[in-house]
C-alpha cells in the first residue's frame, strides 16, 4: 500500500481498525480526531499505556480538528481531495450535516474510495442506530444466543472481536476497489456493518436454517455433544483441551487408540457416528474419567502418536510463550511512544511485500499542525484556527 494515502475519520474499533491494517501495509494514514480525541484513547482511564488502541492506531499521524465548524470541514475536504481512500464509521447522519457523505464527496472526487462501517447497515429504520460490535455483531446476529447453554446467562465477547473481523472485510473491499480503480479510473463505496460481518460469520448456521427451514441447535452443551470427539475436556491439573475429530467416523479409531479402548472402535452400538449420538452423554462421561487420569503434557504425545488432532485452550498469558506463535510472526518487534516493543502483528504476510509499523501510536493533535503545513497553510492561518478553537 505504499504509495496510498488515507484519510480516517472514525472512533473506537471498527473503523480505525481499518486504517490501522493499511497503515501497517505501507499506507499513509491521517487520523482526524475530535479536539477532545478518539474516546477510545481514555477508555482505560489512566492507565499508562492503552495497548488495545495502540494496536489499532500505530503508523497514523493525528489531526485534531474539530469538523463541526465550517473552516473545520474545509480543512477535512482539503485533506480528502488528496486521498485515494477514505475510511469512516461515524453515523451517517453527522456524515449528512457535514457535507462528508459518499454523495457529496463522489462529485468532487471521483477516484475516491469511500470505505464505511455502520452498526446495522446504511439502509433500513435503523440504519442510524447506534452500535458496538457487542450490539450488531455479537447480539443481534445470533451468534450469543448459539453460544448460551441451557438455563445460562448469554456470554460475553471479548473487547475488539466483532470489531477486528468486520475492519478486516473493509480492509478487503479496500483492496478491491483500488484494483478496480486501477483498471476504470473511477473509485467506488465500500460499504460494510457489524451486524453484516456477524451474520457472516454465523453463516453455517444461518444457512442452514435457509436452507432446511429448520432452527438450528443453539446453546447445546459439551455433555451431550453430538460427537464427543469433537468436545472440550479436561485433563488431571484441570486444564482445558479441545480434541478436533470433526470427522467424527475418520477420528473415533484414532482417539480409542489414545485412550486405550480399542474394544470400542467396531463394537455395535459405538461403530458409526449415527450409533454414537445415542450414547454422547455415556461417552462423554467416560472420556471425562479417562482424561482426568493423566496431564495434558503426557495427552499430547499420545494424540499425536495417533493423529488425534487437538489443542490446548490457552490464556493470553500462554499464548504470550507459546513458540508456534512466535515462529509464525504473531509478535513483531515495532514502535511505541516509549521505543521498542513486542506487539500483536496484523494477520496476513506477503511473500515478497515486506512489512511492518512504520511508527508508533500518535498522540492525540500530534500532527496537526505537519499536516495543516503539508496543505499550504502558513503559521498565521494556524494560529487563526487555534484561535477559533477548530484546532486546539
Amino acid at each position: 500500500m505504499t504509495g496510498i494515502r488515507v484519510v480516517e475519520m472514525g472512533v473506537w474499533v471498527a473503523g480505525p481498525s481499518c486504517g490501522g491494517l493499511l497503515a501497517d501495509w505501507g499506507a499513509e494514514v491521517v487520523k482526524i480526531e475530535p479536539p477532545g480525541g478518539d474516546p477510545f484513547r481514555g477508555l482505560y482511564g489512566s492507565a499508562a499505556v492503552n495497548g488495545a488502541f495502540e494496536m489499532d492506531n500505530r503508523g497514523k499521524r493525528s489531526l485534531a480538528l474539530d469538523v463541526g465548524s465550517p473552516a473545520g470541514r474545509e480543512v477535512a475536504v482539503e485533506l480528502i481531495a488528496g486521498a485515494d481512500v477514505f475510511v469512516t464509521n461515524l453515523r451517517q447522519r453527522a456524515l449528512d450535516r457535514w457535507g462528508l457523505d459518499y454523495g457529496s464527496l463522489r462529485e468532487r472526487f471521483p477516484r475516491l474510495v469511500y470505505a464505511s462501517v455502520t452498526g446495522y447497515g446504511a439502509e433500513g429504520p435503523e440504519k442510524d442506530r447506534a452500535s458496538y460490535d457487542f450490539g450488531g455483531f455479537w447480539a443481534r446476529s445470533g451468534m450469543a444466543a448459539a453460544l448460551t447453554r441451557p438455563h445460562e446467562i448469554p456470554p460475553a465477547a471479548r473487547g475488539g472481536m466483532g470489531d477486528h473481523t468486520t475492519a478486516m472485510g473493509l480492509c478487503a473491499g479496500v483492496s478491491a476497489a483500488l484494483f478496480e480503480r486501477e483498471r476504470t479510473g473511477a473509485g467506488q463505496l465500500v460499504s460494510t456493518s457489524l451486524f453484516r460481518a456477524g451474520v457472516f460469520i454465523m453463516s453455517w448456521d444461518t444457512s442452514m436454517s435457509l436452507r432446511s427451514g429448520a432452527p438450528n441447535p443453539v446453546g447445546m452443551s459439551r455433555e451431550r455433544s453430538i460427537n464427543p470427539a469433537f468436545n472440550s475436556y479436561a485433563d488431571s491439573e484441570g486444564r482445558w483441551f479441545w480434541l478436533l475429530g470433526l470427522e467424527g467416523d475418520r477420528h473415533w479409531p484414532d482417539l480409542m487408540r489414545a485412550v486405550g479402548r480399542d474394544d470400542l472402535i467396531g463394537q455395535d452400538g459405538y461403530a458409526s457416528l449415527r450409533d454414537r449420538m445415542g450414547k454422547a452423554e455415556e461417552i462423554v462421561s467416560m472420556l471425562d474419567g479417562i482424561f482426568a487420569e493423566r496431564t495434558l503434557a503426557e495427552w499430547g504425545p499420545i494424540f499425536d502418536r495417533e493423529d488425534m488432532w487437538w489443542a490446548p485452550v490457552q490464556t493470553t498469558e500462554e499464548l504470550l510463550h507459546d513458540p508456534q506463535a512466535e515462529a509464525n510472526g504473531v509478535f513483531i518487534d515495532a514502535p511505541v511512544p516509549e521505543g521498542i516493543s513486542k506487539v500483536v502483528a496484523t494477520p496476513v504476510d506477503f511473500s515478497e511485500s515486506h512489512w511492518a509499523p512504520s511508527r508508533p501510536c500518535p498522540e492525540l493533535g500530534q500532527h496537526t499542525e505537519e499536516i495543516l503545513l503539508e496543505l499550504g497553510y502558513d503559521w498565521d492561518r494556524i494560529i487563526e484556527l487555534k484561535e477559533a478553537s477548530v484546532i486546539p
